[in-house]
Formats: C-alpha cells, sequence, structure tokens
C-alpha cells in the first residue's frame, strides 16, 4: 500500500487575516510553508459568503500549486456559482461539502442520497468539464457510500469529527463504535472502487486510530494543524502529525 498521503487546509489563515483586514498573515505562505514541510496536497474551501478564503486567494493558491506540482484540493458547496468556480480554475481536486451560514465551519457529512438529483450532475460537470477528480464529503454511512459511487465519484471523503469529538471527551465506547462505523464505510467504499479520504477534527491524539485504517489513503487536517503552529511552528506540526500517521500504519501496509 502507498504512503498515507496528508492534504493540509490553509482556511483558517485567512481567517486570522480577515478579522483585522488587511494581507497578513497570507494563507499562501502557509501553502508554500506546509508543502516544504511535506504535505502532499493543499486544501482550501471558497465558501458562498467568502468568510476566510477569497476568490483572489483560490486564483493566486492555483498559481502556486501549478509552479510547485502539488495537487490542490478544493472544497465547495453544491451551487451552480461554486461548480463554475472549479470550471474556471480546473484544480486537480473538488470535494463538495454541506454548507449553512450560520455554522462556524462544515458540520457533518453531505446528504448525497437525499440530494443526489443535485449532486448528480454537479459531480458530471466537474469531473467531465472542469478535469477535477471529485470527492464527496459524507458521514461513514453504507447508504451514502452507496449512492456516492451512483453519482459518479471518483472519491469519499468520510467524516471524523464524531469519532474525534467522543475520543476527546473520554466518551471510550462511543469512540469505539464510532471507529467501526469509519471502518466499515471504507471497506464498502473501497470494495466500490471509491478512493477512501477522511477528514474533520482530528488531532494528535484521534489521527493514529484513523489512520491505521487500511482503505484510508489520504488525510485532509486544518484547524488543528494551523492552531499548534500558533505554539510551535507549521513545520513542526506537520512533521509530528506526519510521523504520527507514519507510525499508525501496520508494518506490512508501509
Amino acid at each position: 500500500m502507498s504512503r498515507l498521503r496528508l492534504g493540509v487546509n490553509i482556511d483558517h489563515v485567512a481567517t486570522i487575516r480577515n478579522a483585522r483586514g488587511g494581507a497578513h498573515p497570507d494563507p499562501l505562505r502557509a501553502a508554500e510553508a506546509s508543502i516544504a514541510a511535506g504535505a502532499d496536497g493543499i486544501t482550501a474551501h471558497l465558501r458562498e459568503d467568502r468568510r476566510h478564503m477569497t476568490d483572489a486567494d483560490i486564483e493566486n493558491l492555483c498559481d502556486l500549486v501549478r509552479r510547485l506540482d502539488t495537487p490542490l484540493n478544493l472544497e465547495m458547496a453544491v451551487t451552480p456559482e461554486m461548480v463554475e468556480v472549479a470550471v474556471r480554475h480546473r484544480p486537480h481536486a473538488v470535494c463538495l461539502v454541506p454548507e449553512r451560514r450560520e455554522e462556524r465551519t462544515t458540520e457533518g457529512g453531505l446528504d448525497v442520497a437525499g440530494g443526489h438529483t443535485i449532486v448528480a450532475p454537479a459531480v458530471r460537470r466537474l469531473h467531465d468539464v472542469a478535469g477535477a477528480r471529485v470527492s464527496l464529503f459524507i458521514e461513514p454511512s453504507l447508504v451514502q457510500v452507496a449512492v456516492s459511487e451512483a453519482v459518479g465519484a471518483q472519491v469519499v471523503e468520510l467524516h471524523t469529527g464524531a469519532f474525534c469529538d467522543a475520543l476527546r471527551a473520554g466518551r471510550t465506547q462511543e469512540a469505539e463504535a464510532q471507529l467501526e462505523r469509519l471502518s466499515a464505510a471504507a471497506a464498502a467504499a473501497a470494495a466500490r472502487g471509491l478512493e477512501v479520504h477522511a477528514g474533520h477534527g482530528i488531532d494528535f491524539a484521534s489521527v493514529a486510530p484513523v489512520a491505521a485504517i487500511p482503505q484510508v489513503v489520504e488525510l485532509n487536517i486544518g484547524h488543528f494543524l494551523i492552531g499548534e503552529a500558533i505554539f510551535g511552528g507549521l513545520a513542526s506540526a506537520i512533521a509530528r502529525m506526519r510521523a504520527l500517521m507514519d507510525q499508525a500504519r501496520p508494518t506490512e501496509l508501509k
């Protein structure tokens, strides 16, 4: 099995910048630093309300990752406006996520089963016209996995928030149950030919169990790494996360 990939989400560098206005800190600089520190890709979410990343950020980021030959995973809502942004910029990958203006960050997975008539044409246009690998950010549900395949996605990203929250709170039985859900969904997705990613809420304490799921090939982590960077630097936070990911893989899978 190939090495588990780490995608670093730089959204919250832009959140800090926007809190005061101006140009500092620059999320582009965070992307460069993440790549230099060993990130396998960069993730950025262009929200409809532009609360963190802006259109100019995405344009500059696309130029940067092409120059550095690094994949960009562009997260977005399933709307005509966002689909056309992807068509214009042609990122390596697009991850479709649920989005509500009142939420602080993306909460819960995309209901592909309930919204398949909207999701399916977006997936087709993103793949056929934008040339992107299309991922759907879903709960670890066998139903959502099955419908993700049916609408033509190439990738599913499993929402790890419930597992991470239970683990942090010391709810051991709940955490074990959520990890079983993640493992079952990952196995089902891989059996259907879908590439499996995971993300949301992952920190140093919760990364190992997720990284040990053999079907998962990529983790996308943002808020925690940006927060840790305040105390020890971004390169140090990425290096430690990378080491924990590598240690979590059974020897025979490395």
